[in-house]
């Protein structure tokens, strides 16, 4: 059996997601396996997450690929690293790419299996961000989700797009590429216009104590 579309683009997502995965745990100086566990968890992380919320066994329980598309990112991270993932903002790259193109995986994969829109979005972005969480959190950083830093707001745009042009009856490829533009979009214009949600700050103390 063939690859399909919805293949290469899981192949290419875990690729790039691999990548900053590997990438952060080198600037951790953390050994080989590690850099490949953190490789590995980044680029599948958030499709486990996704998949067992969605009561199906996790994707790459049942396809050796992935191990395998990690493998490659390790490789390449090792052998092309002086000569391309030096450059500036690779990091923020590969994690866009991935990003992105989970996105719309994640929105797939749940609209094949009958759940609404809105579960879909839910779904596609916590296929996005999820990853790049435990990715964060195991390198010991606080995760770009949770900073002031467009990321799952991006998530989110994608799977609405998604939605839209789905509704519309847009041709699926054209949707799919509308949709992982989408969140390439809003990630690069949030970073390169400072763009970002307000900050939740604690409330002056006055020094009295109030129960009520």
């Amino acid at each position: 059996m063939g690859l399909t579309f919805y293949d290469i683009l899981e192949y290419i997502g875990t690729f790039a997601f691999a990548v900053s995965g590997i990438r952060a745990a080198s600037i951790k100086r953390f050994d080989w396996f590690g850099a490949y566990v953190v490789g590995f968890v980044t680029a599948t992380g958030g499709g486990t997450i996704r998949d067992l919320l969605l009561g199906i066994t996790p994707f790459w329980m049942s396809d050796i690929s992935y191990l395998i598309w990690t493998g490659i990112a390790f490789m390449a991270v090792i052998f092309f690293d002086k000569h391309f993932f030096r450059v500036k903002y690779t990091f923020f790259l590969f994690d866009t790419i991935g990003l992105g193109l989970f996105v719309v995986v994640g929105f797939e994969k749940s609209l094949l299996f009958g759940f609404p829109y809105w579960v879909a979005i839910i779904m596609g972005t916590l296929t996005g961000a999820a990853g790049g969480v435990i990715r964060d959190l195991l390198t010991n950083e606080i995760p770009l989700i949770f900073k002031k830093e467009i990321y799952a707001i991006a998530c989110i745009t994608g799977g609405v797009v998604y939605m839209v042009c789905d509704s519309l009856m847009v041709e699926t490829l054209l949707t799919q590429i509308l949709a992982f533009s989408s969140v390439i979009i809003a990630r690069i214009l949030a970073v390169r216009f400072n763009i970002c949600l307000p900050v939740l700050k604690e409330p002056k103390d006055d020094g009295q104590l109030k129960l009520f």
